[in-house]
């Protein structure tokens, strides 16, 4: 059975989601403040964490800062009333896998929860190989020849973009979506200098790139 790891202290939110969540099959534990969650979440094994921001005793940043530093890989989806785009580009640049602004629908919940475990649970194997490279979905590395490449959460999310649906062609938009969310918004300018990054830690010549493909007027294609 999934389980999920729900962080949220009003207590009626909290019980709405346990109820809607274990309607849905889902097996669900509630913790209500951040240091719990820190703990709880690196003791058990869960397929995915709802984390609210603004928490008792330790905020949702910190608990997601430091389940990515101890390597805890598993699906953070934030849930937040905050509405200024920097707060939600910081939890995304802390790891986090999605996020949900409240007051949220919990169809629109559910829709995102699955995204997420589609994501960690596809066909793709937890280590994906191309040219030199290997990307590590269960440590959320990347390795060149064997040597650890540093890769910025932001960054790490539009490689695994990439390689989930290799050979297609991603809009600037998908991408958007992908890496920063579905209501970030930010100029393509942005999307361009990520990949432009990205290439410099996975392309053998970043300026003749092999790997990720610029499609004019459209976007990029990942063919590793």
């Amino acid at each position: 059975m999934t389980r999920i790891l729900v962080v949220e202290d009003e207590s009626g939110i909290a019980l709405a989601l346990e109820e809607d969540l274990r309607a849905e099959g889902y097996e669900v534990e509630v913790v209500e403040d951040g240091e719990t969650a820190s703990r709880r979440a690196r003791e058990e094994s869960f397929d995915a964490i709802l984390l609210d921001l603004m928490l008792p005793r330790k905020d949702g940043y910190e608990v997601c800062r430091e389940l990515r530093r101890a390597g805890v890989a598993t699906p953070i989806l934030i849930l937040t009333a905050k509405t200024h785009e920097a707060e939600k580009v910081l939890g995304l640049e802390l790891g986090a896998d999605d996020y949900v602004t409240k007051p949220y629908s919990p169809r629109e919940l559910r829709a995102r929860i699955k995204a997420v475990l589609r994501r960690t649970t596809g066909d793709i194997p937890s280590v994906y190989r191309f040219g030199d490279a290997e990307v590590d979905f269960g440590r959320r590395e990347l390795r060149r020849a064997g040597r650890v490449v540093e890769t910025t959460p932001l960054e790490f999310k539009l490689l695994e973009a990439f390689v989930e649906r290799r050979g297609r062609v991603l809009s600037r938009q998908q991408l958007l979506d992908a890496a920063w969310g579905r209501e970030v918004y930010i100029t393509d300018r942005v999307v361009d200098n990520q990949v432009n990054h990205l290439r410099r830690k996975v392309e053998p010549d970043p300026s003749r790139p092999r790997y990720l493909i610029s499609i004019r007027g459209i976007g990029y294609r990942f063919d590793g």
